[in-house]
């Protein structure tokens, strides 16, 4: 199987982390901080260990204010739910994926909040004149994604993080695309909450993610249960990162997660970057060469998502003919962004998406070319 849907999951993952994952099985799979016994303490250890790194990745200077997820929906939710009141007002754009979106639209409707959409400007993926406007003084927030999951199209997120820094207003991103991709620094981007996955470019597990809060955003907790300290108290309390973190985490994951992320400090990021870069740029460029094929790409900078139609062909039915027939696995559709795709004029039907990652090869994208030139043969002669 040649697999090229590494937005939706990285995969394969490096040998490290499935190795990880089963020693915490095998060998300390006990509930973390919850015990004094001493696999609880190693479980413990590990997931410290992991939340460690992760703060050394995205530059945060205190490990406690990054939050164990299940996934880069489930931060999201945190911090919009956690943050927003009834009322507020947020601005955003039109590039985002439905983990934003959704949330949005549902406390709209039970919260009354409002929410203002900032579409492309001449010069970039973002019209930061329009953006500048949008946020008045009752705005509560301003949230974005890094990159397009659909397109890659990499948004201005120092540019958009100094204008919320001058109105005062806190920033939310959307790492999914580029955690683990491109750098991500929260100190320098002016970032208050950064919400990522641990299963795409960080090379962790499914199952796995974070949120990171600024230690003066006072964020809180949607979920109740137990914490494993304070537990003679009946209310929940709001300490991080123990208070956001209710129930039995997910050690397993989050000690594949550790091991993905010492894979992405041992080979860096440029490395991993520029690998995908190339395979995106020659997709991009076989695509070029072939008749009837429509890319959507926007001429700003990218991470390595290429987005296409193929005239007189049905999206999903060319991605079911490319897994069937060549043993290929790419994205059609949404790719749950129906705004992103609103935006780019490609509803109804979406597109393909293809997205290489750091252990796909060249000869692999020549194949996957080869195959489209074959499909659309098959379907010419019809």
């Amino acid at each position: 199987m040649i697999y090229l849907d590494n937005a939706a999951t990285s995969w394969p993952k490096p040998e490290g982390v499935s190795e990880a994952v089963k020693e915490c099985l095998d060998e300390y799979g006990a509930n973390p901080g919850r015990g004094g016994h001493r696999l609880s303490e190693q479980a413990g250890r590990q997931v410290e260990e992991t939340r460690r790194l992760l703060a050394q990745w995205f530059h945060i200077s205190q490990p406690k204010n990054l939050i164990f997820c299940q996934n880069g929906t489930h931060a999201i939710n945190l911090a919009l739910k956690g943050w927003l009141r009834e009322g507020d007002h947020v601005v955003t754009t039109c590039w985002e994926h439905h983990a934003v979106i959704r949330p949005l639209n549902e406390m709209k409707r039970s919260l009354g909040i409002k929410v203002e959409y900032i579409p492309p400007g001449p010069d970039g993926p973002v019209d930061l004149s329009r953006l500048k406007e949008a946020i008045q003084p009752h705005t509560r927030l301003l949230v974005s994604t890094h990159a397009s999951n659909v397109n890659g199209v990499l948004l201005p997120l120092e540019e958009m993080g100094a204008i919320a820094g001058e109105k005062g207003v806190p920033f939310l991103v959307d790492a999914a695309q580029t955690a683990g991709v491109v750098p991500v620094d929260v100190q320098s981007m002016g970032i208050s909450m950064l919400a990522f996955p641990g299963h795409k470019g960080l090379f962790g597990p499914q199952g796995t993610g974070g949120l990171y809060l600024n230690p003066e955003l006072p964020v809180r907790p949607i979920m109740q249960g137990g914490t494993g300290n304070h537990s003679e108290d009946l209310h929940q309390p709001e300490e991080r990162p123990l208070g956001f973190e209710s129930g039995t985490l997910n050690t397993p994951g989050i000690a594949g997660l550790g091991a993905g992320v010492r894979f992405l400090m041992d080979k860096g990021w440029q490395a991993i970057h520029q690998h995908e870069t190339e395979l995106s740029q020659q997709l991009v460029e076989g695509l070029k060469r072939m008749e009837k094929v429509h890319l959507y790409q926007l001429p700003f900078a990218s991470v390595a998502v290429v987005s296409f139609r193929m005239e007189g062909i049905d999206e999903t039915e060319l991605a079911t003919l490319l897994d069937r027939h060549f043993d290929i696995a790419v994205r059609a559709g949404y790719h749950c962004a129906a705004l992103a795709h609103q935006t780019m004029g490609t509803k109804p039907g979406g597109t393909l998406r293809v997205s290489p990652g750091y252990f796909n090869t060249q000869s692999e994208v020549d194949i996957f070319l080869e195959a489209l030139q074959e499909v659309q043969q098959a379907f010419a002669g019809l």
